[in-house]
């Protein structure tokens, strides 16, 4: 366990985190926006260049804005809640793989309630489906009301999960082995080292996921027949197009999180050492 971290109060602690996450989340998506617009026109089903090619690349700005900093900021305080509430439950497994999993899903769970709505007027934007912000939430909201908005909620969660069970423990795992060897807490530019490394590799072991979860955000195929649930959507997509196409855009999203993976994590780390102060 962080032994600095043992020493901020709870309250102080949930504070810092989701301050942190939100200054984090903002900077990150702000900044890589563009790579992410590339990535999810290459996975829609009308192809790249239908859906807008290098055109308009911050197509959605606006939504993955107001999104950014309390989805990231719920995830973080939500995670480090858990994982201190677990530490202490179970002070044996402390450093566990295990209690960093756990505490990875809760914070992905309660993170997506936020993240799935702005995700989605972000990705009808980017691929061209709306002009406008209003235009989106309007048609979004008349079609399918509320749950409209959580189209895709399970998917997203089920490409999360599984990419924070990969990142979290190999981030913890490398900055305490990295301390270790040191012999003091890691810096923030370590900590981003860590981060970017790990979210890399985990970016492109969940690509197919990740696809899936676009497909069933915007809604229909190329032909405008409408996913119905996760097992549908990846049964269509290989078979009618093929395997290859379950890892369409694995190279913008490993450089995007890679690259995202260093500022967001270099940020929270940054953060949470000043307001820790």
């Amino acid at each position: 366990m962080d032994k600095d971290a043992a020493v901020v109060p709870p309250t102080k602690s949930f504070l810092i985190s989701l301050i942190a996450g939100g200054m984090a989340g903002t900077g990150v998506d702000v900044a890589l926006y563009p790579l992410d617009t590339i990535k999810t026109r290459l996975q829609s089903s009308q192809g790249f260049l239908k859906a807008g090619g290098f055109k308009g690349v911050y197509k959605g700005l606006s939504a993955a804005a107001a999104g950014s900093a309390p989805g990231a900021a719920l995830f973080f305080s939500s995670y480090e809640t858990t994982k201190a509430f677990l530490q202490k439950q179970q002070p044996h497994l402390a450093d566990s793989p295990v209690i960093h999993m756990a505490s990875a899903a809760m914070g992905e769970t309660a993170g997506c309630l936020v993240r799935v709505p702005t995700e989605i007027v972000k990705q009808n934007l980017q691929t061209g489906a709306f002009q406008s912000f209003q235009e989106s939430i309007r048609s979004i909201y008349g079609t399918n009301g509320i749950a409209g908005f959580y189209r895709g909620y399970w998917s997203l969660l089920a490409r999360e999960i599984p990419f924070s069970f990969i990142q979290f423990p190999l981030w913890e795992g490398m900055k305490s082995t990295w301390s270790q060897r040191q012999g003091e807490a890691v810096s923030p530019v370590q900590g981003a080292v860590c981060g970017a490394l790990s979210g890399g590799f985990a970016a492109s072991i969940t690509t197919p996921l990740d696809v899936i979860k676009t497909r069933l955000m915007l809604g229909k195929d190329a032909q405008g027949v409408e996913y119905i649930g996760m097992r549908d959507a990846f049964t269509r997509v290989y078979t009618q197009e093929g395997w290859q196409t379950l890892f369409s855009g694995v190279k913008p999203r490993t450089m995007w999180i890679t690259i995202g993976g260093f500022v967001f994590f270099g940020v929270y780390e940054h953060a949470s050492a000043t307001l820790s102060r």
